[in-house]
């Protein structure tokens, strides 16, 4: 086991252990190097109830990690820290979720947190990312320089504590064959003489004479950055400070390390250090030129998230473990206002919600995408199932319109939609084939949506209806019933089931005949039977022709 554990006991590493708490320090104890070294511990109950972050709360996830595991088994995480307890944002550990990377001596990040518990004036500098955060945590003052502040967020090396966010693009140009060790150097060189950090780039730019560069293809693949090449006619177009008649002789364009780091860098980039040329020293071959851009926002989809996260109708405890354990893993999340509303009781204090209104779906599933393409774990929210009228549709067709290497990763949550609440609600009415359709022709045509009633109605099934009627739209059910009236009888037993799952929900059993549009809303599911369908003793039910079905 002691082998096993030395093998593991890295600070990238989660290691989770089932047992009791106090066997498990006794077995790492002799393990324990610090901090900076140690990986995430948990401690999980033999029964799956109790989640607890040993080692690593902060420096390594485990109590983020812990709230995930607790949400997809339904158990508790037992975080005792002080952040967790008070309620306070974890300043050391919050950046990770929107894809931030930490820097900074353990020294000066122990300093700053024992500040921050002793409710001590902090002041915190950010220049790129997302800094929806700050409107929660009013209590950290900002300043303009990152030289005045105790912490800093953006591409800046001089605060004490910083996280950085991956907002620079490095331009390169070489010559043929020059050594990885020279980029490398170069790289260093540049990036300490402009005061910026490494663990802020984003990726790196070049002519595309040097796509197959070994030297730049080995860099990329080695800090996992993109690496984007542009030919002499684009890199020929931006304006530059430092042009070059050789470069222009040579290249057919008078710049390409500036020229390639502003171009990948995107409109309202700014370059933050002019281009600086590297020749070889001893063990190294070539030459290269190197110029830093900064982006407008942070790219860093490969550490970005974007989970589809369907909230059930609206009780949560119809959530299920797999959206439970998406939304704590989640910083930033996207919705209806009234969808985060329903799952505010499960939001910690590093998470952000994001609302936005009820018919802008496309900038919400814009909003939720960019977040996650520049690194940010994101939740898109809708209610039910997200597959089922909800975002998922619209988050996937924007998702596949990105290059590739511009998509972050993309998951769909399922969800409980209401017209599997409303079915267990009465019984047993989709035993049969069903379908559902929608009566809002915002998005559909109205000839469309008669063509599938009609088609619903004929083929005898049972039919949910997703919003059915509004103010603005309110002669449609009427249509629909009479429609379905063409096919079934006007006895066919019909359930309106309104604000499912919620505090004022409400069930009202009718048939066809008397389906009354007047008494259905926005927030109410018209479930209708097939031609089988009967309703006895406030249930419906939807024979399936079991042979022997009825009991002697």
């Amino acid at each position: 086991m002691k082998e096993l554990l030395f093998g593991h006991w890295r600070v990238e590493q989660t290691l989770l252990f089932i047992g009791a708490v106090g066997a498990v320090t006794r077995l790492i104890a002799p393990l324990i190097q610090g901090k900076e070294r140690d990986p995430a511990v948990l401690v999980l109950d033999p029964k799956g109830w109790w989640v607890i972050p040993l080692l690593g709360g902060h420096s390594s996830g485990a109590e983020q990690r812990a709230r995930e595991l607790a949400g997809m088994l339904q158990a508790s995480a037992v975080l005792t820290g002080a952040c967790a307890t008070e309620d306070r944002l974890a300043l050391d550990a919050f950046g990770e979720g929107w894809g931030w990377r930490r820097a900074g001596s353990s020294t000066a990040w122990r300093q700053l947190m024992q500040q921050q518990a002793c409710s001590e004036r902090l002041t915190v500098a950010q220049t790129s990312g997302a800094t929806d955060w700050q409107r929660q945590h009013p209590a950290l003052e900002s300043v303009t320089s990152a030289n005045e502040a105790q912490l800093s967020i953006g591409a800046a090396n001089q605060a004490p504590c910083r996280w950085h966010p991956a907002s620079l693009w490095l331009g390169v140009g070489c010559e043929r064959n020059t050594s990885l060790a020279l980029v490398q150097r170069a790289i260093r060189e540049v990036l300490a003489q402009a005061g910026l950090a490494e663990a802020a780039v984003a990726g790196l730019a070049s002519i595309d004479r040097k796509a197959d560069e070994p030297a730049l293809l080995e860099l990329s693949e080695q800090w996992q950055w993109p690496f984007r090449t542009y030919d002499a006619t684009a890199l020929g177009t931006v304006e530059v400070p430092t042009p070059s008649d050789v470069v222009l002789a040579e290249m057919g364009t008078a710049s390409v390390a500036e020229a390639a780091a502003l171009l990948v860098a995107g409109e309202g980039a700014v370059l933050r250090q002019n281009k600086v040329i590297r020749h070889a020293a001893t063990g190294e071959q070539g030459a290269v030129t190197v110029a830093v851009a900064e982006a407008k926002l942070p790219f860093a989809p490969s550490r970005g998230e974007l989970h589809l996260i369907g909230s059930g109708p609206g009780d949560l405890s119809l959530l299920s473990g797999d959206a439970r354990q998406a939304l704590a893993r989640c910083t930033a999340w996207v919705g209806y206002g009234l969808y985060l509303d329903l799952l505010e009781p499960l939001r910690q204090v590093h998470q952000v919600r994001l609302d936005g209104q009820l018919t802008r779906e496309w900038e919400r599933c814009a909003q939720a995408l960019s977040l996650a393409q520049q690194g940010a774990r994101v939740a898109l929210i809708s209610s039910g199932d997200s597959g089922i009228y909800g975002m998922a549709g619209l988050a996937l067709e924007l998702w596949l319109q990105q290059p590739e290497q511009d998509r972050p990763s993309f998951q769909v949550h399922p969800g409980i939609s209401a017209l599997q609440l409303a079915a267990a609600r009465v019984g047993a009415p989709l035993m049969h084939d069903f379908c559902t359709v929608s009566l809002s022709d915002r998005l559909t045509p109205w000839p469309v949506i008669e063509q599938r009633l009609r088609a619903a109605g004929s083929g005898d099934f049972v039919v949910a209806l997703y919003n059915p009627r509004s103010k603005g739209r309110d002669w449609q059910l009427a249509k629909a019933r009479d429609l379905l009236l063409e096919h079934r009888r006007g006895e066919t037993p019909v359930l309106l089931a309104r604000q499912l799952g919620r505090s004022d929900e409400s069930q009202q059993l009718t048939d066809l005949s008397s389906l009354e549009p007047d008494q259905v809303d926005m927030l109410t599911v018209v479930l209708i039977g097939n031609s089988s369908s009967y309703a006895r003793d406030g249930r419906i039910v939807t024979p399936r022709g079991y042979p022997g079905a009825t009991l002697p």
